[in-house]
């Protein structure tokens, strides 16, 4: 279908922006320049934030606790949704995806646990990852000094961030940690960038190709491309992994590769649904309150984490 006005709005938005050489830039150069999308919603208020440090493999990580209120229907203890924010490996903290987590907290009945995790080029592959599976096992961990069900946790992440909650969901699985969920928002899954969305949105739609191979050098430096805890899209194995629910975003150049995830998953047997945001590009999630689909895909990945705690 035709891009959505809302998401050509938020396009028109960066248009006055600073030129962006990927042959040259460094990542302090694009920290300063370019500022992730920010929400115009008014952040909930039924919604408490604990801020928590955790021990982690090269020290201390910051974790941010998001906490509904609780109402009579609510179980004793809390399931848990371990939440790893977007940002290309090399952008964004906690506060990219403070309303997400808040809305997610709100209308799943859950704990939503997100992480300040290290970024790349100062902590490459796989330190981030390595941050968020220490930040999976402090869950399971302190389920209990913090309300939470440690039989019922899932993972969930946007963009890079879902590149992470995959990772964290195949290594759970050999690792004999049960998961009730993975919630991959328009997911990085691959290295290749090679699949025919890279080529139909390469420019113009806010995350550009050029973008995306530099986030990967970032990320990777001279680490194997091929490795599946950094392309989960490789592995040869995805039987038995959790339940997933995967969205994409039709004028994406992630759009295939997360696809092809969903049907990978499917042919293993995982249990999987598969959402194409029609008109919609990369990113749009983060436009609470400006854009329609945004609001909508919230409530149904929060309906998705509620029918696998049930």
């Amino acid at each position: 279908m035709p891009l959505h006005p809302q998401a050509r709005a938020m396009i028109d938005a960066y248009a006055d922006g600073p030129a962006l050489d990927f042959e040259r830039l460094e990542a302090a150069r694009l920290r300063a320049d370019f500022v992730l999308p920010a929400p115009s919603a008014p952040p909930r208020a039924d919604v408490r934030i604990e801020e928590h440090a955790i021990t982690g493999p090269s020290g201390s990580i910051p974790v941010r606790l998001y906490r509904p209120e609780r109402v009579a229907s609510d179980p004793p203890r809390w399931p848990m949704t371990l939440y790893l924010h977007g940002g290309g490996f090399v952008l964004g903290s906690p506060d990219t995806t403070d309303g997400l987590c808040r809305t997610l907290a709100a209308l799943a009945r859950t704990l939503v646990i997100s992480v300040d995790y290290r970024l790349a080029p100062e902590a490459p592959f796989p330190a981030g990852l390595d941050d968020a599976h220490a930040a999976l096992l402090w869950a399971y961990g302190q389920a209990a000094a913090i309300g939470g069900d440690d039989e019922r946790i899932a993972v969930a992440g946007d963009s890079s961030g879902g590149n992470f909650a995959a990772a964290l969901a195949q290594r759970a699985s050999r690792d004999g940690l049960r998961l009730r969920h993975q919630l991959l928002l328009y997911p990085v899954l691959d290295t290749a960038c090679d699949r025919p969305s890279y080529r139909e949105f390469a420019e113009g739609y806010f995350l550009s190709a050029p973008m995306m191979h530099w986030y990967w050098r970032q990320y990777l430096a001279d680490a194997d491309p091929a490795d599946p805890r950094a392309s989960p899209l490789r592995s040869q194995d995805l039987r038995g992994l959790a339940d997933a629910t995967v969205f994409s975003a039709e004028y994406d150049v992630l759009r295939d590769e997360a696809e092809a995830y969903a049907q990978a998953l499917s042919e293993a047997g995982v249990p999987t649904r598969l959402q194409r945001w029609d008109g919609q590009i990369h990113g749009f999630l983060l436009q609470q309150g400006k854009n329609d689909d945004a609001d909508a895909a919230l409530e149904q990945a929060a309906a998705a984490l509620r029918a696998a705690f049930a």
